[in-house]
């Protein structure tokens, strides 16, 4: 009697299929794999500080009236700025006349600019403060040689000149040029001049800045030290004090948080060859460390994207990260640095731009893994960086430790239930309904000990080149 194969299938089967045996065999199988996981790195590069539930920051008092920016809002194609943002700008800051601000807000004058145009002129008459509020402009000044460079590059939020206004300098010291189209709101001195004259108490605080200005100060802002050195003889030596800032900034430690709910059921009769238990804790901490690392950089309260100084903070030249926005970058943490902090897709965009001028960022090895570096600064992936909608990121650059007055983690080592420090998982009991629940906390901050340990190139594009 013969027996037909299936069709392709010319020899008849000897032998157990491997479908059929497999319903004996034990598997070998993977343990429970997340995709969100990442490299962590400002986790592994931050020194992390002991600290007793809140830490506060000390440091010599500072005469530095601030340099902030200011936000707009817009009606249709017609933009202001909102009246209490103008107490960002050194000129106005810690005035509170909302009345004042609202009256100074609205005698700003919309001007719009293309890409090339020439917003001042060196040399011309100097009688306006110029706020822009979207675009981005070049301050020029002259070289050693008489040749133009670029001082300085200002975008949205920023300001210039607001010394014109109020010192009535005659003549503009530099040329600002526009590198984008954008608007910029102006001020002029003749108006601002009216409202001084109109309001008592302007004119009290605008006194009180100048004479703020007048104080001896370091380079930094900071309450000067007097110190004599290179005489000879027998002079009077300078008599000096340290000062500190009478109202020092306190961090309180944030913290991450969840109830991990396991039933019973599970955790006895599904336990081989895996603890399930452990698994769901490993990865319930795997998401809370994610979380961690995503506060660092973006929380508005302690996060390292809003507490950079804003002198710390500078803008692309054209637009992608350039190798000489690099440069410009390490000179805002030229102090020994420590690293760079970009997202993946960020690197990317400066490998692009350093293939077009013929220059190949050094890889570096750090524990195994290969990093690229810009002059011999390692730059670290992050994907916790946000990318906007239009295509612009940052790029960060710091230097670490206490020791050199730097970036620091804060934590709290040695609490109750601590697998590792700072992060503890808390048996709650077991409900009604036979789940277990256990709590699981990691406690965390961060702090710039001093403000040229963090410098930011923001408005980074990603999504075009130059060239």
């Amino acid at each position: 009697m013969s027996i037909v194969g299936k069709p392709g299938n010319d020899q008849q089967q000897t032998s157990l299929s491997t479908a059929a045996a497999r319903k004996l065999a034990t598997t070998t199988k993977s343990p429970p794999q997340m995709q969100g996981i990442s490299s962590r790195w400002l986790l592994k590069l931050l020194p992390w500080v002991h600290v007793n539930g809140v830490f506060r920051l000390n440091r010599r008092l500072s005469y530095a009236v601030g340099d902030g920016r200011v936000t707009f809002y817009n009606t249709g194609a017609k933009i202001q700025v909102v009246p209490l943002e103008l107490c960002e700008l050194p000129l106005f800051r810690s005035y509170e006349d909302v009345d004042v601000l609202n009256v100074l807000a609205s005698r700003f004058v919309q001007r719009e600019f293309k890409a090339g145009d020439v917003l001042t002129l060196k040399g011309n008459e100097a009688n306006e403060m110029v706020l822009i509020a979207h675009g981005k402009v070049n301050k020029i000044g002259t070289g050693k040689y008489g040749d133009d460079t670029v001082l300085e590059t200002l975008a949205d939020g920023d300001h210039f000149s607001y010394q014109a206004i109020l010192e009535s300098k005659d003549y503009w010291t530099y040329t600002t040029k526009a590198v984008t189209s954008g608007t910029v709101l102006s001020l002029s001195q003749a108006s601002f001049e009216e409202i001084v004259a109109q309001y008592p108490s302007l004119q009290k605080h605008l006194e009180e800045f100048k004479a703020l200005s007048k104080k001896k100060q370091d380079t930094s802002g900071q309450a000067a030290i007097e110190v004599s050195a290179g005489h000879t003889g027998e002079p009077v030596l300078p008599g000096t004090f340290v000062d500190y800032e009478t109202s020092p900034r306190e961090f309180e430690l944030s913290v991450a948080q969840t109830v991990l709910q396991i039933h019973t059921r599970v955790a006895d009769l599904f336990n081989e060859p895996m603890n399930q238990t452990e698994e769901q804790i490993r990865l319930t901490i795997e998401a809370l460390k994610e979380t961690k690392e995503n506060e660092l950089i973006n929380n508005h309260e302690f996060g390292l994207l809003h507490n950079a100084d804003l002198k710390q903070r500078i803008h692309t030249r054209s637009g992608p990260p350039t190798p000489d926005d690099m440069d410009d970058l390490l000179a805002t943490v030229w102090k020994d640095p420590s690293f760079f902090l970009a997202h993946p897709r960020t690197i990317a965009a400066f490998g692009h731009e350093c293939n077009k001028v013929g220059v190949y960022p050094t890889p570096m090895d750090v524990g195994g893994a290969r990093v690229p570096s810009w002059r011999g600064v390692p730059i670290y992936p992050c994907n916790k960086i946000p990318i906007s909608d239009t295509r612009t990121t940052s790029i960060l650059c710091m230097r670490t430790g206490e020791k050199n007055q730097g970036v620091i983690g804060l934590h709290h080592a040695g609490i109750p239930d601590e697998i590792e420090p700072s992060l503890s998982v808390r048996f709650m009991g077991i409900n009604e309904k036979a789940v277990i629940s256990y709590l699981i906390s990691l406690y965390y901050s961060a702090a710039v000990l001093v403000p040229d340990a963090l410098g930011i190139l923001e408005s980074v594009e990603i999504g075009r080149s130059e060239g």
